[in-house]
């Protein structure tokens, strides 16, 4: 039962992602990204804000990085996603957030002095290499003409972005309660996403695009964090980080079924040549470069 956890987080972070293809039809992505994390700053305040003023004098030396959290995991990584959905598909997305686990284990090399092993250096190849097969749709030599697209950058950047956000949380070590740094996290993105909207040509609320708001605010923001946090608890950051490669079954699954997109053997190449990397990165504990035992004097 406790894997129930994670896997409710994932199918709702799955489904995210294809309601923010949806919203690239709907919504303006600076209208969406701000009333997302707006919605979910309201809900939360009455529940979050008396405890966080209790522990004000603990914030206050904190609030710089609770920023640059705030940038990376409210700010930069959804909103590139809802950009980048104008012109990748569904699938793509999920396909490139399980790159995620990947790349914090590579942030991880850098920001904690993690010791790298052979499984991160098999695994980083391997999913490059799916990579470039998914992005170029089964034709490497063609990025040489023809390069990678906005879009997929922008997918790109999102997940690289998260996953910073990911080690920072962990290096800092922040000593408030888990949904009081969230809070405050999703303030300073609310404010950091206030002057975009504001210049969006169009941010009107509409019976159309309103169910895509109330999904990305409440779901995908508050309840899959629950549920993550609670798998976590009980399972382990270990075990529980392995769900995170259903992320691209699950969006192609619902891609699919919903909205149609064609399964092509690209996809199913390169993805799956993808998590494999991320899988070996994961399980794959050897280090890379034994250390050199010194003889005897």
């Amino acid at each position: 039962m406790n894997a129930l956890f994670p896997l409710l987080a994932v199918l709702i972070w799955s489904l995210n992602a294809v309601v923010s293809k949806i919203a690239a039809g709907a919504i303006d992505p600076a209208a969406i990204s701000f009333y997302r994390w707006l919605l979910a700053l309201l809900v939360l305040t009455p529940f979050v804000l008396p405890g966080l003023w209790r522990h004000r004098q603990t914030l206050r030396p904190h609030l710089g990085k609770l920023l640059v959290l705030g940038l990376l995991g409210m700010v930069l990584y959804q909103s590139l996603a809802y950009y980048a959905a104008h012109s990748v598909s569904a699938l793509f997305m999920g396909i490139l957030s399980s790159l995620i686990p990947l790349l914090t284990i590579l942030f991880s090399i850098v920001l904690l002095g993690i010791a790298p092993t052979r499984g991160m250096a098999l695994g980083g190849v391997l999913s490059f290499g799916g990579l470039l097969w998914l992005v170029s749709a089964g034709h490497p030599e063609q990025l040489l003409t023809h390069g990678i697209g906005s879009g997929e950058l922008m997918m790109f950047a999102a997940s690289a972005s998260y996953a910073c956000y990911g080690v920072l949380t962990r290096r800092w070590a922040i000593p408030l309660p888990n949904w009081q740094a969230l809070y405050v996290q999703i303030l300073f993105g609310v404010l950091l996403l206030l002057p975009n909207f504001l210049l969006a040509p169009d941010v009107t609320l509409t019976p159309q695009n309103i169910p895509l708001v109330l999904f990305a605010g409440i779901p995908a923001s508050l309840i899959a964090p629950f549920l993550w946090i609670q798998g976590v608890m009980r399972l382990g950051a270990n075990t529980t980080s392995i769900f995170m490669n259903l992320t691209p079954l699950f969006t192609a699954v619902i891609a699919v079924l919903f909205l149609h997109e064609q399964l092509h053997s690209y996809h199913l190449i390169g993805g799956g040549i993808t998590l494999l990397g991320v899988f070996l990165a994961q399980r794959m504990r050897t280090p890379l470069l034994r250390p050199v035992k010194r003889a005897d004097p």
